[in-house]
């Protein structure tokens, strides 16, 4: 099985491109591949048509919360409410979070999605530091545009199937795993240390030895070259590439896990998975 994994940017440029990172997943052995890199979303859109079999995991929110969607009179379903959004525009759907905001209490401004607040992972209406609101918009109406199967959200052509990813949370796993937690990556170059090196190289083995086979029932292999990057970006793409391998492992790229919400979503990765 052709497996890639997605590190997304809201402003895709040759400098800051959205990084693929190419896997081939057979029994439980996740081989690295190749890089690609997409410096516009055209070659985004190109890769989305490309003919399967093949399984994505892509880290950017491919919905908003459900209680902003009802709060804010969107449409109560999936496709609906993305649509809404890109049919808004960018402008238009940055002044919409912010009008909803502007009257609520603090600690009411933005909701987040399952166990999002559990796991680090920002709401999808953040605007600010890292944006993953504008993430969302130019992310999911490219994947409702491309008719893409998304497990427990739309059916679409099941030999094309992106999950949600999210390599964060598996990230710092993999770090306290090492016993080297902190930054592993920093986009400005002044903010670039050995220490960011060193987490990222402890982060990649972690991911490739017991501690990432025993949490995600996977055997890695990849180019320790992928830490090189500072920003992150080629790592962060191996991530969630290993979060989708572990999507198909548990049987979850077909109609999604039982507790997927059909409007909100579900995250790829056992943190995100409800508290037994």
């Amino acid at each position: 099985m052709r497996i890639y994994g997605i590190d997304f940017t809201s402003r895709p440029t040759s400098r800051k491109p959205i990084t693929c990172a190419a896997c081939r997943l057979t029994d439980d052995r996740l081989v690295f591949e190749t890089l690609e890199p997409f410096a516009d979303f055209a070659g985004f859109e190109g890769w989305l048509s490309r003919p399967g079999p093949w399984v994505a995991g892509l880290d950017f929110p491919f919905a908003q919360a459900r209680r902003f969607v009802v709060n804010a009179g969107w449409p109560g379903d999936w496709a609906g409410h993305v649509a809404h959004a890109a049919a808004l525009g960018r402008s238009g759907f940055r002044a919409a979070l912010e009008a909803y905001k502007a009257p609520r209490p603090a600690g009411d401004r933005q909701h987040a999605r399952g166990r999002e607040r559990q796991i680090g992972a920002a709401s999808p209406q953040t605007l600010y530091g890292v944006p993953v609101a504008l993430m969302f918009f130019e992310g999911a109406p490219r994947l409702l545009q491309a008719g893409v199967h998304l497990p427990g959200l739309r059916a679409g052509d099941r030999a094309r199937t992106c999950v949600e990813a999210y390599p964060g949370v598996l990230a710092r796993a993999m770090l306290a795993a090492a016993d080297q937690p902190g930054p592993y990556k920093a986009e400005a170059r002044a903010a670039q240390d050995d220490g960011h090196q060193r987490r990222r190289r402890a982060l990649l083995t972690a991911l490739c030895g017991p501690a990432g086979q025993a949490r995600m029932g996977l055997r890695v292999e990849a180019d320790p070259a992928l830490c090189d990057d500072p920003t992150g970006d080629r790592l962060d793409a191996l991530v969630c590439a290993v979060q989708a391998a572990r999507a198909v492992r548990q049987g979850h790229t077909d109609s999604g896990p039982p507790w997927a919400d059909p409007l909100e979503g579900w995250i790829a990765d056992p943190a995100a998975e409800p508290e037994q």
